[in-house]
């Protein structure tokens, strides 16, 4: 965290250069909910503009009336000061919140990207409401400048933990692929394990961080609350109750379905009769709320790989990965590498999904049989690359090797609790650092020293 009390936030880079470029899209941050939108964009005005205003067209509601008639800026600006009650001019930065609520604002953002005024209009809404079909017809596409808020990775959680050194120290083992000091190596490794339980919800960070870092003294009511604010928020946007008990089933199966031995998404694993037919929209529905993460089957490990994605096999991830050990009663205890727990394996790779979707816009994996699983399969743009996760230090990989002995690709990747390191085209990476891998590939010329 930084000496002001702030968390740092990657998405501020390209926040800031919307900004230097003047552009005349209005910018939208668009998130699941809790992400943390709301304080970043706060910040971000206080410390760009000398006049702004925020506007929570939610808690505001009143205010919804001014976009009803004429949607010209300046009709806007002149209606909206009278019933503030202050002068709003081109010169105002305008901050509207929770604009999910009031398709006539969305729509509004064309005309003040198309006027000859620069304004400076900054806008936040869920994922949900902002995605759904009723504002397709009035969406202004290619007039905004749209970018997602997810919650905090690893790096994030590292840089609000104050562990900027160690950050640094995790990059350049990673350019180098050379292991870290054995102390540095599992003081990482605690930390990360530590995020496992916490996850990147910013609320959970501060209530990490509020108990001094002390892993088990974290309040874990703060995802209960955020599960039960993230169900109830169904209310709004679906139609009837039994649509919001079939989310709900879905949403709270993901556990059950990552705990069996074969993680594919199983609908008579949400309701004993269930079929695809039943639950389709439901899991539709969590996509776009931003709640769940989608990985799909590949029929082969090809390129390109969405040409040779199984449509029926997937799997499902939770947005946050303190959400899943939550809902999975994990323990922080439970994910020690000596430890054996039920939910280990797809909480490492739950927290893995998470940091790479960020950069991707979709993952992949490949089971084609029972000797033959890859966890991910990444394309370098050169190369297709097998991806494995352990959660804990163990080295045997039967269907690695199968898939190598197959496939001969150029290299591999193994994500476990291990130092860095390098055999062959094996690369070894601790699950510390996959922060790094999300931004950029393994330096295939860099020899392990």
């Amino acid at each position: 965290m930084k000496e002001d009390g702030t968390m740092y936030r990657k998405l501020i880079h390209e926040i800031e250069a919307w900004e230097k470029a003047s552009t005349p899209e209005p910018l939208m941050v668009i998130g699941a909910r809790q992400v943390g939108k709301t304080w970043l964009l706060k910040e971000f005005c206080k410390s760009q503009y000398s006049d702004w205003l925020y506007i929570n067209l939610e808690e505001q509601s009143s205010i919804q009336s001014v976009f009803d008639g004429d949607l010209s800026p300046g009709t806007i600006l002149r209606n909206l000061s009278i019933l503030i009650g202050r002068k709003i001019t081109e010169n105002t930065a305008l901050f509207l919140d929770e604009i999910q609520v009031c398709e006539r604002a969305i729509t509004s953002l064309k005309y003040f990207c198309e006027a000859k005024e620069n304004y400076r209009v900054i806008t936040a809404g869920s994922l949900l409401g902002v995605k759904m079909n009723r504002f397709s017809s009035s969406f202004p596409v290619g007039k905004v400048h749209i970018c997602h808020l997810y919650p905090l990775d690893f790096e994030e959680f590292l840089l609000g933990c104050g562990e900027d050194l160690l950050r640094d120290s995790i990059q350049e083992a990673f350019v180098k692929i050379h292991p870290l000091p054995n102390a540095i190596h599992e003081k990482a490794l605690q930390l990360c394990y530590d995020y496992m339980i916490v996850g990147g919800m910013p609320q959970a960070v501060l209530g990490y961080l509020d108990k001094n870092k002390d892993i088990s003294s974290f309040p874990r009511d703060i995802h209960r609350n955020l599960i039960m604010a993230y169900l109830a928020d169904m209310t709004k946007y679906v139609s009837s109750p039994y649509e919001t008990e079939k989310i709900s089933q879905v949403y709270q199966s993901v556990p059950r379905q990552l705990a069996k031995e074969n993680p594919k998404f199983k609908y008579n694993l949400v309701r004993s009769t269930a079929n695809r037919r039943d639950f389709d929209a439901p899991i539709d529905w969590l996509k776009t709320a931003g709640m769940v993460l989608q990985i799909m089957a590949l029929e082969a490990p090809l390129t390109p790989l969405k040409g040779y994605v199984k449509e029926s096999s997937f799997k499902l991830y939770l947005s946050d990965v303190g959400l899943l050990s939550a809902l999975s009663d994990v323990r922080p205890r439970d994910l020690i590498p000596e430890q054996d727990n039920l939910y280990k394996g797809p909480i490492a790779e739950n927290y893995i999904a998470q940091q790479l979707i960020v950069q991707r816009d979709s993952l992949y994996y490949f089971k084609p049989s029972e000797s033959l699983e890859i966890d991910l399969i990444e394309d370098d743009g050169t190369h297709i690359v097998p991806v494995e996760i352990k959660a804990g230090r163990h080295k045997k990989s039967r269907s690695l090797q199968n898939y190598i002995e197959k496939y001969h690709p150029e290299y591999a990747i193994r994500i476990s609790a291990l130092n860095f390191g390098k055999a062959d085209r094996l690369f070894s990476i601790p699950l510390y650092s996959v922060f790094c891998l999300a931004s950029g590939h393994i330096p295939l010329t860099n020899e392990c020293t």
